[in-house]
């Protein structure tokens, strides 16, 4: 049979105190003589109890749960920003219900829907489907914290948390033209994603102003292992002079790896590659990737604290726009090239 719940009153007739001084003992409140607040919760561990969280948000007005929603937790990407995000909710005593959106727009809304419908204290979104006015405006009417992760702070409707994405593709085009080479490629998402254009903008910025670098090539497709893969053996086609490549991100840069070993380039020999994320599959691609890193994990943390915060305000706030710095990661991907090849403008 199954055992009764423990209720605060149980606890209280166990303690020889009321149920109001039960419930302040064991949310920690003021006020509550220290012995007795010990006995309370020496009596409520010996049986067993557990709070009732749907009781406590009736009281409270909360639900102590934060949405998330990724576009796909299988990107070990998605993964670092999740685990920042469910560390800050665990320490502020609060839970994460994760949604996958697939960056398909009617699926993200079913999701939103539904965490509005449990009351969630506020919603993280990383790398989402874009949002139009009329969803906007059904969010911010819901009258909770919404954070915007990766994403540009034109929705100035929400908080965002974001890398420096311009600085992280200059480091890049950089790093590259320092290292010798002139004939640079970048492949990149599609071309209306805030974050990737932002990268694109700083890398060209980087290769035309050095001042000796042949026009950089440039190839939107798909932001993936098989985009990546699939752009860089289009490089390969029609720009064989490129000796050197940023990827948008690492699991594109994984991609054109593959491309360029199948087509027999030597990495970092007969090119260079450089990614940006720096996932933790880096350091055991061969040769170890060399990347901008982004603090995904610190993004998740951020974007929390500030739903928390947003939450504890009794009044609304204006939105709060982060944006985390990047550094570069050297390892072995990249290198001098071996020699200049010919360039036909």
């Amino acid at each position: 049979m199954r055992t009764p719940r423990v209720t605060l009153k149980d606890i209280a007739n166990a303690s020889g105190v009321d149920i109001s001084t039960v419930s302040r003992s064991l949310s920690g409140s003021y006020g509550i003589n220290k012995d007795t607040r010990e006995r309370v919760l020496a009596i409520a561990a010996s049986l067993n109890y557990h709070p009732n969280r749907v009781a406590r948000g009736l009281a409270t007005g909360r639900s102590y749960t934060i949405g998330l929603i990724v576009s796909d937790i299988r990107n070990p990407f998605f993964a670092e920003v999740a685990r920042g995000a469910e560390d800050a909710a665990c320490a502020a005593g609060c839970e994460v219900v994760l949604c996958n959106s697939d960056l398909d727009p009617a699926k993200q809304m079913r999701y939103i829907q539904s965490l509005l419908s449990k009351r969630v204290d506020g919603i993280l979104m990383n790398s989402v489907a874009g949002l139009d006015r009329t969803q906007q405006e059904q969010l911010s009417s819901a009258g909770l914290p919404v954070v915007l992760l990766n994403r540009p702070r034109s929705v100035s409707n929400f908080s965002t948390v974001t890398a420096d994405n311009d600085e992280g593709g200059f480091i890049a085009g950089d790093y590259l033209v320092r290292l010798g080479h002139r004939r640079i490629a970048h492949i990149t998402g599609p071309r209306d994603h805030g974050n990737l254009r932002e990268r694109a903008r700083g890398f060209l910025r980087a290769v035309t102003n050095s001042g000796d670098c042949a026009p950089p090539v440039l190839l939107h497709g798909d932001q993936s292992f098989k985009g990546g893969y699939e752009l860089a053996r289009t490089m390969l086609a029609r720009h064989p002079e490129v000796t050197a490549l940023f990827a948008a991100n690492d699991i594109m840069a994984f991609g054109a790896a593959g491309a360029f070993i199948e087509a027999g380039r030597s990495i970092p020999g007969n090119m260079s590659i450089i990614g940006f994320d720096n996932l933790e599959l880096c350091p055991v691609m061969h040769p170890p990737l060399t990347t901008v890193h982004q603090p995904k994990y610190e993004m998740g943390k951020a974007g929390v604290e500030m739903i928390l915060t947003g939450v504890d305000n009794k009044e609304p706030s204006l939105p709060e726009h982060r944006q985390l710095g990047v550094k570069l990661i050297e390892r072995q991907s990249c290198a001098p090239p071996v020699r200049a090849h010919a360039y036909t403008a």
